[in-house]
């Protein structure tokens, strides 16, 4: 299975985003509402439909970015989100990705994801951050499908990928998670090493 533009086109063609939960995850919302410098330079990848996009410039974020393959995903919120800057909106692979950023944002993209590119995640993920820079989200805590997205995993092999390059302070299960995703989602703060 090719996990790429073309597969998560049609994805959003057909409307089989299962992944959508229509609206901002309420650990992520809980944690942008804690947050106080509005110039932080912001990056979601495979964001999809960017609710947590939308609620951040709804609350005067100003520097967010959303790093999509699918175009359909990207026209699609810039239509929902009509003031969304334009240049903000990246059609591309994050691997292909190279600004730096102050935070990246993790909602279903880690898990869209083949396994075999965790690590790379890691670490790519470190070095588009800026010095101190932080991964937050939520990362699934079940097992969830081999065969093709979302893929699953557990605390203790997230662990592996993501300790070399970075210090993990939060990776607990979410607590105010939606009834579906109860008990099944860890949410990670995690800094960048300095090296």
């Amino acid at each position: 299975m090719k996990l790429d533009k073309t597969y998560w086109n049609n994805r959003y063609k057909e409307n089989e985003i299962g992944w959508d939960i229509g609206e901002i995850s309420a650990p992520l919302k809980a944690y942008f509402n804690q947050l106080t410098n509005k110039d932080l330079k912001i990056i979601i990848p495979g964001c999809g439909n960017g609710y947590e996009a939308e609620y951040l410039v709804e609350n005067g974020f100003k520097n967010v970015f959303l790093v999509d393959v699918s175009p359909l995903a990207l026209e699609s919120f810039s239509q929902r989100v009509p003031h969304f800057p334009k240049e903000n909106l990246i059609c591309d692979d994050f691997f292909n990705h190279s600004e730096t950023y102050d935070l990246m944002v993790e909602q279903t993209f880690f898990c869209a994801l083949h396994p075999s590119l965790r690590t790379n995640y890691a670490q790519h993920t470190a070095e588009i951050l800026k010095p101190n820079g932080k991964l937050v989200g939520l990362l699934f805590d079940a097992v969830l499908n081999t065969d093709h997205p979302p893929f699953g995993g557990n605390k203790e092999e997230y662990l592996t990928y993501f300790t070399p390059f970075f210090d993990v302070a939060i990776m607990e299960t979410a607590t105010n998670s939606i009834p579906p995703r109860a008990g099944r989602e860890l949410f990670i703060k995690m800094t960048k090493k300095i090296t």
